[in-house]
């Protein structure tokens, strides 16, 4: 009762009597305490909740026009691109919202590699994000497959055939995805049904991983707790000016790709109608893809090559307890540091390399690569939190943002950072 009191609106205070969202949202959204050291990556967390939503409501709208039915899904695609009021601008916006995600989500977690946000006592915070980025790729694949254009089928026919290789119950996975003994309309509805419901599920995931991340607080770029109130700042106006930048900056460049250069993120042969007699030359996945493709590929043997693309995803979560570094950012690990931009390397070669045809040379390289991946989580992490000899750190986020020229909340004056 006594919380409802801070708000000056009759209305609001009488609903917050009742029903107190008025007091949570006030105490996660504007008091919450923030480390005051936060850059901009971590404006990326944010950047991903707005493209979810937009992902959500122009899906939405999409799906009012759109005919789950291998006879017109085709050509109901293009009805809305041209006969639909601002259909084409829904499309588009949709179609790169889907690459803007992954982009936002992949420099999110990146940044988490980079500042060790997924050590003790963020690990769950950092499974459900692993989670999130699953549920992601599913629905991503499958609204990839909702145009029913060549490269559309043609996905669905390599993706889908990978479960084969499972051993005895492979065969029984693949008619229960496709609904019957090949890619028809079952698979074309079933898969309708489950890229819209799936979005509704990563935002329940996400109300998780916030809730979570509320629980622990946020890791910041020194990767040391916070140790009073000298080290935060409140959430707004602070945070939410930072997100709101970020957002407009995110957003312009999501627009140039929409205006600009609409298709250039996807696959020409996505225009064509599907047609199951007509193999495309190059079958390739969307570019968020393309790093598992190649580790796909990899290995010879089909089951061996599932069990690897599986795998990469499967040591994020167990990443917290292969990383036996007591020190979260990589600003005070020098060898961690290096490492971590052999991934980086690493990662991006391998999206190069899924995007080539497997044979020659890029088979070689995409193999190495691929050795790399598992080697930096499996082997060299484990390694370097026992070998490394980290930087000495900071006794607190004020001492170096404040650099000792102001006071702490205290009322002592910080002193100045040790050189190392």
């Amino acid at each position: 009762m006594m919380a409802a009191q801070q708000f000056k609106n009759p209305v609001v205070r009488w609903i917050d009597s009742r029903l107190p969202i008025f007091s949570m949202m006030n105490h996660e959204y504007n008091e919450y305490p923030m480390p005051r050291n936060v850059n901009y990556l971590w404006s990326f967390g944010a950047i991903a909740m707005l493209v979810l939503i937009v992902m959500i409501v122009s899906g939405i709208f999409l799906a009012m026009h759109y005919t789950p039915h291998t006879d017109y899904a085709f050509e109901s695609v293009e009805r809305i691109m041209r006969d639909v009021n601002f259909g084409w601008l829904i499309r588009y916006v949709h179609m790169n919202g889907a690459s803007m995600f992954f982009i936002a989500v992949y420099i999110h977690i990146f940044r988490g590699l980079y500042y060790g946000s997924y050590k003790q006592p963020r690990e769950l915070l950092w499974m459900i994000g692993v989670v999130i980025l699953l549920l992601m790729m599913a629905t991503a694949f499958m609204g990839y497959v909702l145009p029913w254009g060549q490269m559309s089928f043609w996905g669905a026919t390599v993706i889908t055939n990978l479960f084969s290789a499972v051993p005895l119950v492979g065969d029984e996975i693949v008619v229960w995805l496709w609904g019957g003994f090949s890619i028809d309309n079952p698979t074309l509805n079933r898969f309708f049904a489950l890229h819209y419901l799936l979005p509704f599920v990563i935002l329940g995931a996400v109300f998780l991983h916030v809730a979570a991340l509320h629980v622990v607080g946020s890791n910041n770029p020194l990767g040391i707790d916070t140790k009073g109130p000298q080290d935060t700042v409140p959430f707004n106006p602070f945070m939410t000016i930072k997100d709101g930048l970020a957002m407009v900056v995110f957003v312009l460049v999501w627009a140039a790709f929409v205006f600009y250069a609409p298709n250039y993120l996807g696959h020409p042969d996505n225009y064509i109608p599907a047609n199951p007699l007509v193999t495309p030359a190059h079958i390739v996945p969307e570019w968020y893809f393309l790093p598992f493709y190649a580790i796909l590929r990899a290995v010879p043997d089909k089951l061996g090559g599932v069990v690897l693309m599986f795998g990469a995803i499967a040591v994020l979560f167990v990443l917290p307890w292969l990383d036996t570094s007591r020190v979260r950012s990589a600003r005070f690990r020098p060898l961690y540091k290096i490492f971590f931009w052999l991934l980086v390397i690493c990662s991006l070669t391998l999206g190069y390399v899924g995007a080539m045809p497997a044979e020659g040379i890029w088979v070689v390289i995409g193999r190495i690569a691929t050795a790399y991946y598992f080697f930096h989580f499996l082997i060299l992490l484990p390694l370097l939190g026992k070998l490394e000899r980290p930087r000495p750190l900071p006794a607190s986020i004020s001492q170096p943002v404040l650099r000792g020229g102001g006071r702490l909340a205290s009322g002592t004056v910080a002193k100045p950072m040790e050189k190392s």
